[in-house]
């Protein structure tokens, strides 16, 4: 005698493999999107690392500040712009960059701010230069003993 399935079997071994077919796909299109995503992010990374070599190029401190902008290599236009504050110590600027990514679909991307100290002696005014030297200089004979204040 000849045993096959019954229609009942078949029907549950088609809908399992159906449901793992589902599953494989959703996992499958989740990896595909997460791919895209990250080279997104890492396109995003190169724009806002190449507006920041700009601005640190840049020995004027007025067109620092002014800032710039470029098209990326895939369309995108990108715009920076900088507030530099002065410190206490001499060359040493405190600097906020934004650098705000557009999108080629004419949308725009969340703006990029950072904030971090670079040296930069073409961007200091002479006059507040040569006042913060003077007073380093005093704390430096201060501390050695050189200077009673």
């Amino acid at each position: 005698m000849r045993r096959a399935f019954t229609l009942l079997e078949v029907l549950v071994a088609l809908a399992i493999f159906a449901l793992g077919a589902i599953v494989l796909g959703g996992a499958y299109l989740n990896v595909l999107n997460a791919y895209d995503s990250a080279q997104r992010g890492s396109q995003n990374d190169q724009d806002v690392r190449f507006a920041r070599a700009q601005l640190l190029a840049e020995p004027d401190h007025d067109k620092a500040e002014q800032g710039g902008d470029f098209e990326s290599a895939d369309g995108r236009r990108v715009r920076w712009h900088a507030k530099i504050e002065s410190t206490v110590t001499a060359d040493l600027f405190q600097v906020t960059f934004t650098c705000e990514l557009g999108s080629t679909s004419g949308g725009a991307l969340p703006t990029v701010t950072e904030t971090f100290t670079v040296l930069r002696p073409t961007w200091a005014d002479p006059v507040e230069e040569s006042k913060l030297r003077q007073e380093a200089a005093d704390r430096i004979a201060q501390l050695q003993g050189r200077n009673k204040s």
